[in-house]
């Protein structure tokens, strides 16, 4: 019972590594969706952006990324958390971390990540990551064609190099890419349970995550050292310059630029988080449908109406056409229902709104008709609002 060694406070649980995996996993396809809603407002500008957003969202998040692991040790999302990265030692220097000195200056010197380290976790944190979405979005388009037969996926004859190339790739995403996919997802699972079940108190040799394994790379809780580095890094710009002010040189120092947008991201991740958990609530909930009724219940608003006057060539096609129908007399009914009439133009569209009046309910006739055409109903159609109407 005495040489099992003690639980190392520095460890962090798998649920923490999930859930920070999750919430960096939910940020690309919510950035897709506000964009996607912002382009429909303005597509002229917005389209090209959306068209290549997983190219744009890869090099912001390299800059961001690499910000993050030059200063911090750790991607933007694991430092929401408090946890680092840092390169693995071998279980017998591991286990110095256990002791009163595992967790002092020297020790996260040691193991802070180099320049290369930085590179191969960008590439774990940004690379993995796009080449996935960019392989899924490819099996789900080409899926359906897969299904249409060998007529659909055949190498055309005499092909190109570009014919070529999409003919092996598409038969790598139909045949192959199912498997890899099944072994990514197999191998995470097998290395979350190793992390989980794993009786290394030390957690030295133990990885929650195939590719941190591969590059030989750790996740930790961060330490008191590593507050009291932040904290000299932060006061560091402050002392270098009398009275704490850079002026105009501060902002065109990108390692400055970036450390504010990296405490801005910092402050707007959380807000967002629970500004879209709020929408989703409200958007969900029966209190805001009641508040709606409500708001709506008895108010009829009229059209859009602007001042809108006949252009001058109406009257002389009006008269043009009702020429060939001058031989046969008209009653004045038919006079007054001839007559032109102004209807309201919309502000938006300045289009004329025409509008068809609810029929009466004093004569049965009137309710047999269409009140559209105005004739016996054919093919009847009732609409949201309960008329019934031709339906052609």
């Amino acid at each position: 019972m005495s040489s099992e060694p003690p639980l190392d406070p520095y460890k962090p649980s798998l649920f923490e590594l999930l859930s920070s995996t999750q919430l960096s996993s939910l940020l690309p396809p919510s950035l897709h969706y506000l964009l996607t809603v912002a382009t429909h407002r303005h597509p002229r500008h917005l389209l090209p952006i959306l068209n290549s957003f997983h190219e744009l969202h890869a090099l912001l998040f390299l800059a961001i990324e690499h910000h993050y692991l030059t200063t911090y040790s750790s991607s933007f999302v694991e430092n929401f958390y408090s946890l680092k990265r840092e390169r693995a030692l071998p279980p017998a220097i591991g286990s110095l971390r256990l002791t009163a000195e595992g967790a002092n200056a020297s020790l996260r010197e040691a193991t802070k990540l180099t320049t290369k380290d930085v590179w191969k976790n960008i590439a774990v944190l940004v690379g993995i990551p796009y080449l996935k979405r960019r392989l899924d979005e490819s099996a789900e388009i080409n899926a359906p064609r897969a299904l249409l037969g060998a007529n659909y996926t055949r190498m055309p004859p005499n092909p190109t190099l570009r014919q070529r190339f999409l003919h092996y790739y598409r038969w790598f995403l139909t045949n192959v890419y199912p498997s890899v996919n099944a072994a990514y997802y197999f191998s995470i699972l097998a290395f979350n349970l190793r992390y989980l079940f794993s009786n290394s108190k030390s957690g030295s040799g133990v990885y929650s995550d195939p590719f941190l394994w591969l590059i030989g790379t750790r996740i930790r809780r961060l330490s008191q050292a590593d507050f009291q580095a932040f904290e000299a890094l932060a006061n560091a710009p402050s002392s270098t310059t009398p009275g704490g002010n850079l002026g105009i040189r501060s902002l065109l120092d990108p390692r400055l630029a970036m450390g504010r947008l990296g405490a801005g991201l910092k402050l707007l991740l959380p807000t967002s988080i629970f500004a879209l958990k709020f929408l989703e609530w409200w958007h969900a909930s029966d209190f805001a449908r009641q508040l709606s009724r409500k708001a709506t219940e008895g108010l009829e608003l009229p059209p859009p109406i602007i001042s809108y006057t006949p252009s001058a060539t109406t009257p002389s096609k009006l008269a043009s056409s009702s020429k060939p129908e001058s031989a046969s007399p008209a009653s004045p009914e038919d006079k007054s229902s001839e007559e032109p009439i102004n209807p309201p133009v919309s502000t938006l569209t300045h289009l004329p709104i025409y509008v068809v009046p609810a029929p009466s309910s004093s004569s049965t006739e009137s309710l047999e008709n269409c009140p559209i055409c105005l004739q016996e109903i054919t093919t009847p159609t009732a609409c949201q609002t309960g008329y019934v109407y031709c339906y052609t």
